[in-house]
């Protein structure tokens, strides 16, 4: 397959990319900088505005299906700067959603696939109750380290994800554990639609290696089409 891979220098692009390319398919890398261009085998580079559909439909040609892995500034060398460009504009997320899927609706093929990477936050603390809706929104965002002004930011990928539920569109959203970061691509996890997946201790979490597994899992072997998926330990 052609894979196109929206962010593919940020930590899980890149780790979406290897595997994609372990498995022998080719990769067309879109990011918004030309700077950002590797030379690395069976990997095509273009660049695109993911905010912007026509800037997205000219890159489209030729896909398979179209991941999408967007955050704002360069989470690969400096998270702190994602997560201020995130709070300043929450509403990225939802317009980058919008975007894509009117780039895919007037392409020549409307029935490409899109697979969104979101976030943990509109998971179900239990059934109704979103965590980004918990009265411990901020406690949790303590516990991975991030500013509780984010709140906005995973109210911003929800958003995102209703734009999706919204669309007639083939797409799939697939929200990483609650805590991701480098680790190793072990193969074993498990796999959940609206509530986190918890390990004998209770967190959430996984290694960016093995949501890459799961994702390129998703793009062969299609299960969640016009769903959301997630995954844990």
């Amino acid at each position: 397959m052609n894979i196109g891979i929206i962010g593919a220098t940020g930590n899980i692009g890149q780790r979406i990319a290897a595997e994609a390319l372990r498995r022998g398919h080719r990769i067309t890398a879109i990011t918004r900088d030309a700077s950002n261009f590797r030379d690395q085998p069976k990997t095509t580079w273009k660049v695109a505005d993911v905010l912007d559909a026509a800037s997205i439909g000219r890159v489209l040609e030729d896909l398979d299906v179209l991941v999408s892995t967007f955050q704002p500034g360069n989470g690969a060398r400096d998270l702190g700067d994602v997560i201020q460009r995130s709070i300043a504009n929450p509403g990225m997320y939802a317009q980058a959603a919008t975007a894509m899927l009117d780039a895919i609706a007037a392409s020549p093929r409307p029935s490409l696939r899109l697979i969104v990477v979101g976030g943990a936050g509109s998971l179900e603390r239990r059934p109704g109750l979103a965590s980004v809706d918990s009265p411990d929104i901020g406690e949790r965002l303590d516990e991975i380290g991030i500013p509780r002004e984010y709140e906005v930011a995973v109210r911003g990928h929800r958003d995102a994800l209703n734009v999706l539920r919204l669309s007639n569109r083939n797409w799939t959203y697939f929200s990483p554990a609650e805590q991701i970061g480098p680790g190793e691509r072990t193969g074993r996890f498990r796999l959940g639609e609206n509530q986190p997946v918890l390990d004998a201790d209770g967190k959430s979490r996984v290694s960016y290696e093995d949501f890459a597994v799961a994702l390129i899992d998703e793009v062969e072997i299609p299960k969640y089409i016009q769903r959301r998926f997630t995954i844990g330990y």
